[in-house]
């Protein structure tokens, strides 16, 4: 087995504000045009807690705060050979304006609810509906 049949880690955040969610459209080749959560690769040493607050303000320059764990998927992108277990992490974001803070990554930013979100979804997102978790109903 070579470092390429390794599956790696992802942290995806779910920001919630107002009953909605935060989705942005990927226009890199992993999840081209496909919608999904701000996250990332897990660093070495980094807890997916700091992942994804490093994350979001990475990508969106969002604070986000009553971050907690949610639940994880197994993602297989057969295309493109990339095996990844997917951490989501669930936080609210009570203000401002989510930014595209990676150009290259992402088109776009919007709020969505999670009963209408658009299409094509990345496939954790995907892979997360099928688990019939509902992430507006987990606010405490």
């Amino acid at each position: 087995m070579t470092d390429k049949n390794i599956p790696k880690i992802g942290v995806a955040v779910i920001v919630i504000r107002d009953s909605k969610i935060l989705l942005g459209r990927r226009i890199n080749s992993h999840g081209q045009g496909q919608w999904a959560f701000p996250g990332g690769h897990l660093e070495f040493g980094e807890s997916p807690e700091e992942c994804g607050i490093r994350e979001v303000m990475e990508e969106t320059g969002l604070n986000i705060n009553q971050l907690r764990t949610g639940p994880y998927t197994n993602d297989v992108f057969i295309t493109e050979g990339k095996h990844y277990i997917t951490l989501f992490m669930i936080a609210e974001s009570s203000s401002g304006i989510p930014q595209v803070k990676e150009p290259e990554k992402c088109l776009e930013w919007e709020w969505f609810e999670w009963d209408h979100l658009p299409a094509p979804l990345f496939l954790p997102i995907v892979h997360l509906k099928e688990l019939g978790y509902h992430p507006v109903s987990h606010i405490s």
